[in-house]
């Protein structure tokens, strides 16, 4: 019933009919959390704020050797709250878009773009310290270089705002290397072109020296792909293929294939090295 609903919101949306489909959604949020008081001893069960960053569940999956696909629970909730933002925003209720979208983090914590949505918003209203910190959250959560992409590109837009344009065009370098399709970023290089922010005048050394001066993790996207790939084989080692597969992809769409590669290998070898350890002897 939800998501047939969800599917007329938007919709009306597509046929630019905001103020309908802000209205519907609404509706759906006040029934949605209606049920949720009366069906639900605590929010909290139907929420995943133990394993907090996407790091953190990878790991617990492989310690507890349950390598099954991980599903937003807060799902279509967490949709529901971003539909109801963006249709916020298109009539110009940008405080409820932004309550609408902490409502959407809250119900799905794993989805960076609400995050980066959110932190959009807290910059354009002038609460930097609440974008900042979002944005930043994002590199330990992110299985996907869009988000991080996206995450830099808040930090350039903010290093903008505050005349700090190295910075700006160090956290744009860092975007354009993760090689991903987004007119946010394109536009953002575009106008960055012959300025001082312009990324090109920055090597690849001074752009990371840039961003850790800023506290910003260069290399947050490894971190992740190399979480991936033990998931990945664990998965592969139970049978889960296709899993497999997929953890795969997403290490290397966040690092490249050569490196992705490369990375496997040594987790293979050091899987291999702790089975011979236990075994007390050679395995082949």
């Amino acid at each position: 019933m939800l998501e047939e609903e969800l599917l007329r919101a938007e919709g009306l949306m597509l046929q630019e009919q905001d103020e309908e489909a802000r209205d519907l959604l609404l509706r759906l949020a006040e029934d949605a959390e209606e049920y949720v008081e009366s069906n639900c001893l605590t929010t909290e069960k139907v929420q995943w704020f133990s394993f907090p960053t996407f790091f953190e569940r990878l790991c617990y999956r492989r310690v507890e050797k349950d390598p099954r696909e991980l599903r937003d629970v807060g799902e279509p909730l967490d949709r529901l709250y971003g539909d109801l933002a963006l249709a916020d925003v298109r009539v110009g209720e940008y405080d409820h878009a932004i309550e609408a979208l902490k409502r959407a983090v809250r119900w799905n914590p794993m989805e960076c773009g609400y995050r980066l949505d959110l932190a959009d918003l807290f910059l354009i209203s002038g609460n930097v310290q609440e974008c900042l910190g979002l944005a930043y959250s994002v590199f330990d959560r992110a299985s996907d270089a869009r988000h991080l992409a996206r995450a830099f590109l808040v930090f350039a837009n903010w290093f903008q705002q505050s005349g700090n344009d190295p910075a700006a065009g160090a956290a744009l370098r860092a975007a354009r290397r993760l090689d991903v399709e987004d007119p946010a970023l394109e536009a953002a290089l575009d106008q960055a072109h012959d300025t001082r922010r312009d990324p090109d005048l920055l090597t690849d050394d001074e752009c990371s020296d840039l961003l850790e001066a800023e506290g910003l993790p260069d290399g947050a996207n490894a971190e992740v792909a190399i979480c991936l790939l033990m998931c990945a084989t664990d998965a592969a080692s139970m049978g889960e293929t296709n899993l497999a597969t997929g953890l795969t992809l997403r290490a290397r769409d966040l690092v490249g294939e050569p490196a992705a590669m490369a990375l496997l290998k040594l987790i293979r070898e050091g899987d291999r090295e702790m089975a011979q350890e236990e075994a007390g002897g050679h395995v082949e």
